[in-house]
């Protein structure tokens, strides 16, 4: 619960002027087919994107969403997203949450936001419900 207060809070002091200055993201842009690369290569599953840019709501441009098995899967995910994007963007996330419990780990690089969950946190929070309004992509080998 705590990834969801974090995105409702987000537009708040140094987020917002953080989320100005940076560049407005494709489904082309380096940084999401780096993302997805990285969920791919330690076997996420059912990796879908939100594309939120349409939607004045958003607190992100993009949402990529995937599942892992375990929570040491969760891991290795997250720490090789997170890896893979500072090697070949040259980026380090806004903020991270959730490596303590390993439930759900949120990764935040402003304007897209990583969530690799357990299959049962992703159906119970229903993230993809939630954001309905977003045209959405898989990306599931």
């Amino acid at each position: 619960m705590e990834q969801l207060a974090l995105l409702t809070n987000r537009n708040t002091k140094d987020s917002s002027d953080k989320r100005t200055s940076a560049k407005r993201l494709t489904r082309n842009s380096k940084i999401i087919k780096t993302i997805i690369a990285a969920i791919q290569e330690k076997k996420g599953q059912n990796i879908i994107s939100l594309d939120l840019r349409k939607i004045n709501e958003a607190v992100a441009d993009f949402f990529i969403i995937c599942e892992a098995g375990s929570q040491p899967q969760i891991r290795a995910i997250a720490e090789n997203v997170e890896h893979k994007v500072k090697e070949k963007c040259e980026e380090s996330p806004y903020h991270h949450e959730g490596y303590h419990n390993l439930h759900w780990v949120l990764i935040d690089y402003v304007n897209v936001v990583v969530h690799v969950l357990l299959p049962e946190n992703r159906k119970f929070y229903r993230l993809e419900e939630m954001w309905s309004d977003a045209a959405s992509q898989e990306h599931n080998d």
